[in-house]
């Protein structure tokens, strides 16, 4: 059970997080988080399960396009001609997670949490995961203009979806 947000977490997406730290432990793995849109919510709930938190390696809040570039290398043309809220940039900072830590996966979101620009579609989120030496897998999500706290709720439970497949344990699902 997570210790410090528990009260705010559905029960499905705390299930998630024990299950994805579980097998992380088991299987002598370490994760890393790169993060935009939900500011460091993956990186606290990996770290808030008493007994399991050591296989967080570590976390980067990269919001701004300047962050990605320099912390993550994410490189300034892609920004620039895909945008930040994009497959190929989530990619990119997945990568640049793996690259900038000592993780064996990287988890990365990147999208519109709320309202943006005018044309920004609120709720558009784009995920990937990054194994060290191996594949990367990028999702896109629209969770719809649902409120910042919805969406990045929403992020967590597909971004757990995706850490357990990669696990290969993608049909380990919550109780009912």
């Amino acid at each position: 059970m997570t210790e410090t947000l528990s009260p705010t977490l559905p029960p499905a997406v705390e299930h998630k997080v024990e299950t994805v730290l579980r097998i992380a432990c088991a299987e002598s793995l370490t994760l890393a988080t790169a993060e935009s849109c939900t500011g460091g919510l993956f990186a606290s709930v990996l770290t808030d399960v008493d007994g399991r938190a050591h296989a967080f390696e570590r976390g980067f809040v990269t919001y701004t396009d300047q962050a990605k570039a320099q912390v993550l290398g994410v490189p300034a043309t892609l920004l620039e001609s895909q945008g930040a809220v994009s497959a190929p940039v989530a990619r990119a900072m997945a990568e640049g997670a793996v690259r900038a830590s000592e993780a064996d996966i990287a988890l990365s979101v990147t999208g519109f949490a709320g309202r943006g620009a005018p044309d920004d579609e609120a709720g558009l989120v784009f995920l990937a995961v990054a194994r060290r030496d191996g594949p990367v897998t990028v999702t896109e999500h629209h969770f719809g203009d649902v409120g910042r706290g919805a969406v990045r709720i929403a992020c967590l439970d597909a971004g757990l979806d995706m850490l357990l497949a990669t696990l290969g344990h993608g049909d380990d699902r919550p109780p009912d």
